[in-house]
């Protein structure tokens, strides 16, 4: 998985206000990201196939790009459930804002944006996603490698419904950096590992639940 590279978005929020989220294109930062990452990529993949879904968004599709992996690449496949979660449509800066802090006392999982999702609701759509996957695994002539193009939030909740973790410890992750890599990979048990932890903001194990959360004061 991938996030994708830094957005003109993600040093100027104002052009949520003017721009639709999926058509918020990299800055040139962004695109050296990407093509750094795809170096990285190049070399654990050592020659080996892949097969690609990559979130319907710009910013996606030119980290793809970037990414440099056409001679390594079996298939695209544009898979619009990996889309970034829904918070509005054309954003206004200061209800957004007001709408984050809100998210941030009630929880990043439950919390509904307005006009949009929330993560809950990201989690059912990845979680059919991976029905999908499973269903393309089974073709005898699938690429042994399989690359996400997507978002923070998305990659976090992908490994959520995955490894099975709790929504409390799922609060305490933060999301990765501009296009960072997080790998799954198949141990001698036929079993997937994550190679780089999600960093946490507060230490939370993976299966700690709601029992386990500070007390809420009314």
């Amino acid at each position: 998985m991938v996030r994708h590279g830094q957005s003109a978005a993600n040093v100027d929020t104002s052009i949520y206000n003017r721009v639709p989220d999926y058509r918020i294109p990299l800055t040139d930062r962004g695109v050296e990201q990407a093509r750094r990452t795809g170096e990285e990529l190049r070399r654990k993949l050592d020659g080996e196939q892949l097969c690609v879904y990559v979130s319907p968004y710009l910013r996606a599709y030119q980290t793809l790009e970037a990414l440099q992996l056409d001679g390594l690449t079996e298939r695209v496949i544009e898979e619009p459930r990996l889309r970034e979660q829904d918070w509005a449509n054309f954003q206004i800066a200061g209800e957004i804002e007001d709408q984050k802090e809100l998210r941030n006392l009630y929880g990043h999982f439950f919390y509904r944006f307005r006009e949009g999702e929330s993560g809950s609701d990201v989690y059912d759509r990845v979680s059919s996603f991976m029905e999908t996957l499973y269903r393309h695994w089974e073709k005898p002539d699938y690429a042994p490698n399989t690359l996400l193009v997507t978002h923070g939030l998305t990659m976090r909740l992908f490994c959520m419904r995955w490894f099975h973790w709790s929504v409390e410890y799922f609060e305490s992750l933060n999301n990765p950096g501009n296009a960072e890599l997080r790998t799954l990979v198949r141990n001698s048990a036929g079993k997937y590992d994550l190679d780089v932890p999600f960093t946490q903001w507060v230490q939370r194990r993976v299966d700690e639940t709601v029992v386990d959360a500070p007390p809420v004061i009314f």
